[in-house]
This record gives structure tokens, C-alpha cells and sequence, in this order.
């Protein structure tokens, strides 16, 4: 199912048709760009969930205590 070497070398020659030689690289360093900058934010996203969790767990950690403190006296 994969593509043989001809038909990607007429997808090739296609795109150089339709964006010209030089756009080419542009539209790649946009693409590496995208790319790039979509992992930065998902790492960003993923500490901004740890800390949100961890804050979470020492409230209710916190809460906890209180409560046994509450239920000594």
C-alpha cells in the first residue's frame, strides 16, 4: 500500500509546479516552524496540568489534616 518512487516523484513535480522552486523551502521552514512551536505548547500545556495537579493534592492533603485535627480536639 505504500507509494512507489514514480508516484512520488510526480506529486514532487506537481508541487514545484503549483508553488514554484523557490517557495518551497519557505513553505517548509513554515512547516517546521508550525511544528515546532505546537510542541512547545503542548509541553507548556502538560506543566501547566502537573502544577495544577500538584496543587490539587496538597489541598486536599491539607484539608485532610485539618479534619484530624478537628476530630482530636
Amino acid at each position: 500500500m505504500g507509494m512507489s518512487s514514480t508516484e512520488l516523484i510526480i506529486i514532487l513535480v506537481i508541487v514545484v509546479l503549483l508553488f514554484g522552486a523557490k517557495k518551497i523551502p519557505e513553505l517548509a521552514k513554515g512547516i517546521g516552524s508550525g511544528i515546532k512551536n505546537f510542541k512547545e505548547e503542548m509541553k507548556t500545556v502538560d506543566t501547566e496540568e502537573d502544577k495544577k495537579e500538584v496543587e490539587n493534592k496538597a489541598t486536599e492533603i491539607k484539608v485532610d489534616k485539618e479534619t484530624e485535627t478537628k476530630k482530636e480536639a
